[in-house]
């Protein structure tokens, strides 16, 4: 086991309320666990998005914290949030990773696998 660890899983969802094809906005949100699975305490501090849509076209986000917070984790301690995004086509991808900071002063990345943005019945 490391001793600085968080593992990253997420989920996304279609949101077609906040969508509209005839302008080439295509909403989704997308909801992550955060888990310290590492031996000490981490602090995230900032996160790093890279989302990527059909056409290629990208979007970074940067910034501190998530959705208002920067928690604190405890050995097997995890964080959820939902946040959302929107891109230009149907079906894209979002992935990045969060620097964090653990309670002896070690930085360490946590990545945040790639995962799908897709519009139901796009994919085949």
């Amino acid at each position: 086991m490391s001793r600085y660890a968080f593992t990253v899983t997420v989920r996304s969802q279609y949101l077609p309320e906040h969508s509209d094809s005839q302008t080439s906005q295509f909403a989704f949100s997308y909801t992550v666990t955060i888990r310290n699975t590492g031996e000490l305490p981490a602090q995230l501090i900032s996160r790093y998005w890279l989302i990527i849509d059909s056409d290629g076209v990208t979007q970074e986000v940067k910034g501190l914290g998530v959705v208002g917070h920067q928690p604190l984790l405890r050995k097997d301690e995890h964080f959820e949030y939902t946040s959302w995004t929107t891109i230009a086509t149907p079906v894209g991808t979002m992935q990045g990773h969060y620097f964090c900071v653990a309670e002896d002063g070690t930085h360490f990345e946590a990545a945040i696998p790639v995962f799908s943005l897709a519009m139901p019945r796009t994919l085949h």
